[in-house]
């Protein structure tokens, strides 16, 4: 009776596990109504204002976009990662796509879209000017003269604008391969004095659009001060803090999970920075530089560099060791960046060598149980004498059962004189937490693991496996809740798991016997939301552990014997119970 009360006790507990587990995931990672999730799978930023406000924000967008696109004689930027545009109005860098990055995973999806002109639902753009008094400006209205595009590489730009006082303005745009743009910011004084000025630049962007901040990847305000990549600030922060001013800054702007902007000030040049609330859910991140003074007849330029693009670890550490410091942590790899990197390096290898991202992870978990292999043989050796010790255990447990602290005094001595490790088989599985919670925050994380498809309806290894039983793979009109999504990775894990279990020697304690059988079915309903490639490592994992138990099972014959003699009794017990009941 007391047998049965326990395994009921442990079913419930299991039960409220996976219902808290999906309560908790819920409101750390909120997901949008079904019908809109199925229909816009927001990341970017078009599709995120598709989530706050359905096809009819999505149709505003557009149309606010095309409009905004459409005024005056933009100049258009055509470089091999990057297409868009600047609009010569305020001299704005306000339209940027990218080219090799699509909105969802389908083929026609579009590209992301980064930039968005100012006063459309997904603004996000940047602005080079300078601020001083006792001298006329350029402004957020000024009409400049454009010379030359479109902009590419080895073609730049240049804005100018006559304040009509003797000071001409120059801005020269420069863009390279991938996703920096220069500007050279120039004033040329032929007035009769001098003049002193502050240059200054700021990315502007609204929060509608922004990833949610979570707490192991972070979105929102990000930047190099004192030396170290600045997670500390939200977009909450900002707003409840006024203006967030750390001080002198090597690189500022906004971060999502796989998109970033950022102002990069010139190395020989110190650079105060500053984020900024705007209201109505707009944002600023701010460079400004010490005061200069222009001479009569003198000119002076400053320059800054645009990082607007995806978040590719190649590109950001090739802008690192050109000399933008700590670049590469743009990228939140959190504070086990020394293990997840070398992991995420492997697995780029792999996938060069057979460019397929569900393959290189399959290759992978055979790296690492390979690694682990002579561990996991001691674990066999473990358990080998632990079950030529049981009877022996047994007899204390007969023995003392009234006294818990001599049986394990007794225990311990047992241990000692047989020299048995009770702790030995649990290595492995400690081992291998680190490489699981690393491939997890790389999977996360990675943007080269985005929209990589595997086989066959597994179209993107970042995401959860989308062929759901319940709704019959997608034929029937509606989507389960997450902790009941079971996709068939879900279920492949739960059974190789069950088989491992299987295949292992039975636990002593029949509750430990029941709490094994039922845990591969509660971990395939905790694990079934996460990303596909996670559960694809696990499966492999517990298959490459099924083929090694029975090698090793092979190198100790009293192991299995003892496995099938105990699988054997299990079976005569249970007929036994049957015959009675």
């Amino acid at each position: 009776m007391d047998n049965q009360r326990n395994i009921i006790v442990a079913v419930v507990l299991c039960l409220a596990l996976m219902l808290g587990f999906d309560l908790v995931m819920g409101q750390l990672y909120p997901q949008p109504a079904p019908s809109e999730r199925v229909t816009t799978q927001a990341d970017t930023p078009t599709q995120q204002v598709a989530i706050e406000g359905g096809a009819a924000a999505v149709a505003a967008q557009r149309r606010d976009l095309a409009t905004a696109l459409a005024s005056g004689e933009r100049i258009a930027i055509d470089a091999p990662e990057v297409a868009g545009s600047i609009n010569p109005v305020g001299a704005r860098v306000d339209d940027i796509v990218l080219k090799s990055h699509r909105q969802t995973v389908d083929e026609d999806s579009g590209p992301v879209r980064l930039f968005s002109p100012d006063g459309t639902p997904a603004q996000q753009f940047a602005q080079f000017g300078w601020v001083g008094e006792g001298v006329r400006l350029p402004d957020a209205q000024t009409v400049w003269q454009t010379d030359g595009g479109p902009l590419a590489p080895d073609r730049p730009v240049t804005l100018t604008w006559d304040n009509g006082e003797g000071q001409l303005f120059t801005l020269r745009f420069a863009v390279d391969e991938f996703y920096m743009v220069t500007v050279d910011q120039t004033v040329a004084n032929t007035g009769p004095g001098s003049i002193a000025l502050r240059p200054y630049a700021f990315i502007n962007r609204t929060s509608r659009t922004a990833d949610d901040d979570t707490f192991n990847v972070h979105s929102g305000p990000i930047g190099l001060f004192a030396g170290a990549v600045n997670f500390d600030w939200d977009y909450d922060d900002v707003d409840d803090e006024g203006p967030v001013a750390p001080g002198t800054t090597g690189w500022i702007g906004f971060t999502d999970i796989y998109w970033l902007s950022a102002l990069i000030p010139d190395d020989a040049a110190r650079a105060e920075g500053n984020f900024r609330a705007l209201g109505n859910r707009f944002y600023r991140a701010d460079l400004l530089y010490d005061p200069v003074t222009v001479p009569a007849g003198r000119q002076v330029t400053q320059t800054t560099r645009l990082f607007a693009g995806a978040k590719e670890s190649t590109v950001l550490d090739h802008y690192e060791e050109a000399g933008v410091s700590n670049f590469g942590l743009a990228i939140d790899w959190g504070w086990f960046r020394w293990f997840m990197y070398p992991i995420f390096w492997l697995l780029k290898q792999l996938y060069d060598l057979t460019q397929n991202f569900g393959v290189a992870i399959i290759l992978l978990t055979v790296v690492v149980r390979a690694v682990l292999f002579p561990i996991a043989q001691k674990q066999f050796a473990s358990m080998a004498q632990m079950r030529a010790v049981q009877p022996k255990m047994k007899a204390l447990q007969d023995r003392y059962k009234d006294d818990k602290p001599r049986l394990q005094q007794e225990m311990a001595k047992l241990y000692k004189e047989e020299k048995v490790n009770p702790l030995a088989g649990c290595l492995p599985i400690f081992l291998q937490i680190p490489i699981f919670f690393a491939l997890y925050k790389v999977l996360l994380i990675a943007i080269e693991m985005r929209h990589k498809p595997f086989v066959l309806w597994i179209k993107d290894l970042s995401a959860q496996d989308p062929a759901t039983i319940l709704n019959l793979f997608g034929l029937l009109p509606f989507t389960p809740p997450s902790f009941l999504a079971i996709g068939v990775l879900a279920v492949l894990l739960g059974l190789t798991m069950w088989l491992q279990f299987k295949l292992n020697p039975a636990p002593m304690d029949p509750i430990q016997q029941q709490v094994f059988m039922i845990m591969p079915w509660m971990l395939m309903f905790v694990m079934a939301p996460f990303a596909a490639g996670l559960l694809l490592y696990w499966i492999t994992s517990n298959i490459l552990t099924l083929a090694q138990q029975k090698y090793l099972y092979s190198k100790h014959p009293q192991l299995k014997a003892q496995a099938e003699k105990e699988a054997a009794d299990k079976a005569k017990a249970a007929e036994r119970e049957k015959e009675k009941g």
